[in-house]
C-alpha cells in the first residue's frame, strides 16, 4: 500500500472527525426523541 502524504493524512483525519461528530449527533438525536416519547407515555398514564 502506498504511503499517504502529510496533506492526505490530514484530510483523512479531518474526514474521520467529521464522520464521528455526525454519528454522535445522530445518536444524541435518537436518544432525545426516545426519551421524549417515553416521557410522554409516562405522563399520559400509558404503561
Amino acid at each position: 500500500m502506498d504511503e499517504l502524504s502529510p496533506e492526505e493524512r490530514k484530510k483523512r483525519g479531518q474526514r474521520n472527525v467529521a464522520i464521528a461528530l455526525l454519528i454522535g449527533a445522530f445518536v444524541a438525536i435518537i436518544y432525545l426523541v426516545t426519551m421524549l416519547k417515553i416521557g410522554a407515555n409516562i405522563a399520559s398514564g400509558n404503561p
